[in-house]
């Protein structure tokens, strides 16, 4: 295994793979459950970004860009081993779009589908202004849900706050440049009550493909995926089991 993919999924029994981009300021173990989830059919493996966990020693990059460019870079080397599709939440959403644009910009590589949650679309989120400065991720973290205990650690904080805020400059600092639609079709996830994508912003993903999408609506705020991972993994699997062989 290279150092930016981790698997969860079984080796053995599966007809696709699921290739997962963590939000901001998580790691790959963030699909763990999913995994789970989609097992044995799915193989779920997740990226883990540089700048935390066992990469913490590593400098963070600092556009979904350049994220994108060096996960492309090792997704290249893999396909044909298995049918896979792309599956971002948040953050991840942005970097899993343009880690699409990047594999379709060459002939004979192309994600089956793209899965984006808990994000608006790209136009959409370059022209935000609510995305909060270094000295706001506290209040936003309150504002998702984190809980006040969680807050309250000031070691917890020590060691989050530094992924945070790399990962909270990616997403400041993302702009769209115009190119072609994605072939692969995409799914788009989120929860009906999360302050930051709602599901009107959800829905302005799907011009993105020459394909038709859908949109995929879970009781819950911007971390829904949390309480209702075996939901997301019924919607996710139909989606993309239904483009794969059989046998």
């Amino acid at each position: 295994m290279n150092t930016w993919l981790r698997r969860f999924g079984s080796a053995d029994g599966h007809r696709a793979r699921l290739y997962c981009f963590p939000h901001a300021g998580a790691a790959a173990d963030s699909y763990l459950d999913l995994a789970r989830a989609l097992a044995p059919e799915v193989d779920v493996w997740a990226v883990q970004y540089p700048g935390r966990q066992d990469r913490r020693d590593e400098r963070a990059l600092g556009t979904a860009g350049e994220i994108a460019d060096e996960v492309a870079a090792v997704l290249r080397d893999l396909v044909g081993e298995v049918p896979f599709a792309l599956f971002g939440h948040s953050m991840g959403a942005l970097v899993a779009y343009e880690t699409a644009r990047r594999l379709e910009a060459r002939p004979g590589v192309r994600p089956l589908r793209l899965f984006v949650s808990g994000q608006t679309a790209p136009r959409v989120h370059e022209r935000r202004t609510d995305l909060p400065d270094e000295d706001g991720l506290v209040e936003q973290m309150r504002r998702l849900g984190v809980s006040e205990a969680a807050l309250a650690d000031q070691g917890l904080l020590d060691m989050s706050l530094p992924v945070l805020r790399a990962d909270h400059r990616v997403l400041r600092s993302y702009a769209w440049q115009a190119g072609p639609p994605l072939r692969a079709g995409i799914t788009t996830l989120c929860g009906d009550t999360d302050p930051l994508t709602t599901v009107e912003d959800a829905q302005r993903w799907l011009p993105y493909s020459v394909v038709p999408g859908r949109t995929r609506t879970f009781p819950g705020g911007h971390f829904y995926l949390a309480d209702h991972v075996g939901e997301v993994a019924e919607s996710v699997a139909p989606d993309l089991l239904r483009l794969t062989p059989t046998g």
